[in-house]
Formats: structure tokens, C-alpha cells, sequence
């Protein structure tokens, strides 16, 4: 892509030979020193099945920077890696690229070490860290442009607000062209592995793990900033950086980034595929019967659907569907005038990650009175959506109601089709 070299060949060659070794090294100097959260199921309401990593990343030259930290409760895995490489009193510079926790929950322990160490981070970075810590460390900030000499390597500084705190920014080492992109492009996934390459290897065959958890990462984290992510990267573009390898806070390494940063503009404009969802919960499976005949309709019209009970499906792996499905339909039965609580609960979250360029439609039942379709489009509507048709039956669908539900599938596959 415009803007970006990507390179092979021997930097790829030595990940595969120094992975396996005590000290994994991106290329000369640079190690990463992070921390692997085998355990971890849950981050802020996003569950995390196959664990985490906290990525730190050590570079050594004239003078010593450590990139970023790893949660509390990680320091001593952390704090242990970088003693393989040099002893920690001697880092000169602590760069925070993010004030979350998760990132920066280290600090005090590692400058409790590194006494002579100066902080760097942005602006908004250095109040964050100061609420948060409320320790007066030798601050200095830096914008975009902003440049730290080490000796044969420099560090070049980007700054990145909202992606996705105020206080973010990237960290580029210009002579090695590795972006250190803190919660850009990552994933939760813990691994024995640290490159992207290798973790596909481990099976055998075609392997989508990775990407598969960026996608989810993006849905669920990033999916609101896409507009945001796209003059970055245009921003990064027009700079004329060249990146070889981008090495985030979570995750894998990426050292074929041409996939990512294409991934990433793909779902910043919300591109998305022919495909339908249709999600929904249930009490006495009237709208169950409904949502089945929805998704036979789309079905039979060739178009690929997928079905989501609220209450047996992980709802960020829902979201991470959306973030390239054309169309959503939603339905609810009626409890109290009002939609399911699960309903209602799904769409609080699902309205603030303010997906893109989709197709909505609603439908649902009840008994002695409605109300839970018309909260539905009313909530959608607050989030800028106009459902495109909606369905209410009484009680248990008839033959007659599940025509026009068969008719609903067919009617969203049709307008997908069409674009």
C-alpha cells in the first residue's frame, strides 16, 4: 500500500531463531519484555477465551527505553525479563504510550528501579499518570514529530488521540521501521509465541487466529473510532513512514502489517460482506419460531445468514459479526411494555460501538400488549438507524405471520444483493 514497505526475508528468518530463546528480540536491541496472562476471561466486559498479553518492549543502545509496561500483578514477569537483558537501573527513558492500567500499571514498580528514568508520554498522558499515580516523576511530553535519540536508534513519536483514550500515542523506531502501536492492531491472545507467522504454524494449515481476534479486538474497542483511524493512517501515510513490523500492546506481532493496516481500512470505512445476522431472545420461543423463518428466508435467497440467542451466545464474539455483516435484524419478545432486558442490554452496548453502513429490521411478539418492537426501532433511532421493516405478531406466529417473516428474510437478502 501507498506509503508503507513491507519487508521479508531475514527479519522473518531471525524471529523464527530467537523466539524460542530467553530473550526474544524484534531485531538488534530491541526485546520484548511483556507479560502473558494465560487466564484472563474477561476485560471490561469483553471475554477474552483464550487469554492476553501485556507487550513491553525493551530497546537497548547508547541509551536504555522501555516502551510500556504490563498490568499490575505482572511487574515481577516483566521486571524478570528485562534483567536478562541489562539490569533495570540502568533504563534512561519509560515511554507511556497509554495511561489505561492494563499498560501502565507497572510504572511505579519499574520506576521504583529505574530511579534516573525520565517518563515520556503526551500531554493529556502526563495528567492521566498523574491522577492515577499522584507521583511527580521527571515528566517530558511530547506531540507528533517529537524525536528521542538513543544512539544508533531514535525513537519518533506519534501521537494518536482517541484511538482509543485521549492520552494515546505510537512510538516508531525509525532506523528499524517497527511501530510500537500500543492498543492499535492488537488482540487479546496469549500465546508461547510471539510473532503472527509463527502462532498459524502451530496447526498446520491455513490458520485465521490471529486476525480473527484483531477483528474482535477492533469490534469491540475500536469499531466507534474508525473515522478517527482513517486519518491516521492516512496522517502516517503522508509522512512517508515505512513499517516493517508493528508490535502492539496485546497480541501477536504483526510482521506482514500490509494484512492489518489494510484490515483496518477495510472496517474503518465499514466495509462489510453479504451477509445477514439475525439475533434475537426469546421466553416461550414465539419469536424464536420468528427469527428461524427470518433466517430460512434470507437462506433460501442465497445469502449467507447467521442466527444469535442473546442468552447462549457471547455478545462480543456477536459484535465481532457485526463489524462486517451487511444487515442486522433484531428480536425481542414483549416483558413489562418493554423489550427483553437481554435485548436492552445488547443494544446499550452494540449502539456504542456505533457500527456503520448497515441494514436494520426488527421483530418480535407478545401477549396481552406490545411494546417491545417499537422500544427496539425507538432505541436504534436514538442511535441514528432507521429499521427498514418491523414485525409484532401476537402469541405464537400463524401461517399467515410466518409468511411475512419468510417475506422479511427474503426482502433483507434482496436489498443486500442489491448493495
Amino acid at each position: 500500500m501507498t506509503g508503507y514497505v513491507l519487508y521479508a526475508g531475514s527479519a522473518k528468518t531471525c524471529l523464527k531463531k530467537c523466539e524460542h530463546m530467553a530473550k526474544i528480540e524484534l531485531t538488534s536491541g530491541v526485546y520484548w519484555v511483556g507479560a502473558i496472562d494465560w487466564n484472563l476471561r474477561d476485560f471490561h466486559g469483553y471475554t477474552t477465551p483464550r487469554g492476553a498479553t501485556y507487550n513491553a518492549y525493551l530497546i537497548v543502545d547508547e541509551k536504555i527505553a522501555l516502551v510500556d509496561t504490563v498490568k499490575h500483578g505482572f511487574a515481577g514477569e516483566m521486571i524478570k525479563r528485562i534483567k536478562e537483558i541489562i539490569d533495570p537501573e540502568k533504563i534512561d527513558y519509560v515511554v507511556s504510550n497509554h495511561v489505561e492500567m492494563d499498560h501502565s500499571g507497572s510504572l511505579a514498580d519499574i520506576m521504583g528501579i529505574a530511579t534516573k528514568a525520565e517518563m515520556i508520554c503526551t500531554e493529556k498522558g502526563k495528567e492521566g499518570l498523574l491522577r492515577h499515580f499522584g507521583r511527580n516523576w521527571n515528566f517530558r511530553t511530547v506531540k507528533t514529530g517529537d524525536e528521542l535519540k538513543l544512539g544508533k536508534k531514535t525513537l519518533f513519536f506519534i501521537t494518536a488521540s482517541m484511538l482509543h483514550w485521549p492520552d494515546n500515542m505510537f512510538t516508531y523506531l525509525k532506523e528499524d521501521k517497527i511501530l510500537l502501536s500500543n492498543d492499535g492492531f492488537g488482540q487479546h491472545l496469549a500465546s508461547s509465541f510471539r510473532f503472527d507467522e509463527s502462532l498459524c504454524s502451530l496447526v498446520g494449515y491455513e490458520c485465521d487466529t490471529v486476525m480473527d481476534e484483531a477483528a474482535k479486538y477492533y469490534a469491540n474497542i475500536l469499531m466507534p473510532f474508525g473515522g478517527i483511524i482513517l486519518k491516521k493512517i492516512e496522517e502516517v501515510q503522508k509522512m512517508g513512514i515505512e513499517i516493517k513490523m508493528i508490535a502492539p500492546s496485546h497480541g501477536m506481532i504483526w510482521t506482514d502489517p500490509g494484512k492489518i493496516i489494510e484490515a483496518y481500512l477495510k472496517w474503518g470505512k465499514g466495509e462489510t460482506k453479504q451477509k445477514i445476522l439475525v439475533i434475537y431472545d426469546t421466553m416461550w420461543n414465539s419469536t424464536e419460531i420468528m427469527a428461524n423463518e427470518i433466517l430460512r428466508g434470507a437462506a433460501d435467497s442465497g445469502i449467507e445468514v447467521a442466527l444469535f440467542h442473546l442468552r447462549k451466545n457471547d455478545w462480543s464474539e456477536i459484535v465481532k459479526e457485526i463489524l462486517e455483516s451487511k444487515a442486522i435484524l433484531i428480536g425481542t419478545p414483549t416483558l413489562n411494555n418493554g423489550m427483553f432486558p437481554t435485548v436492552g442490554g445488547f443494544l446499550t452496548y452494540l449502539m456504542g460501538l456505533r457500527p456503520k453502513n448497515k441494514l436494520w429490521a426488527t421483530f418480535g411478539s407478545y401477549g396481552w400488549a406490545g411494546g417491545a418492537v417499537r422500544a427496539v426501532n425507538e432505541k436504534l433511532k436514538t442511535g441514528g438507524y432507521e429499521p427498514v421493516e418491523s414485525i409484532e405478531v401476537i402469541f405464537r406466529p400463524d401461517g399467515q405471520d410466518l409468511s411475512r417473516c419468510y417475506a422479511l428474510g427474503q426482502k433483507i437478502a434482496s436489498m443486500v444483493k442489491a448493495g
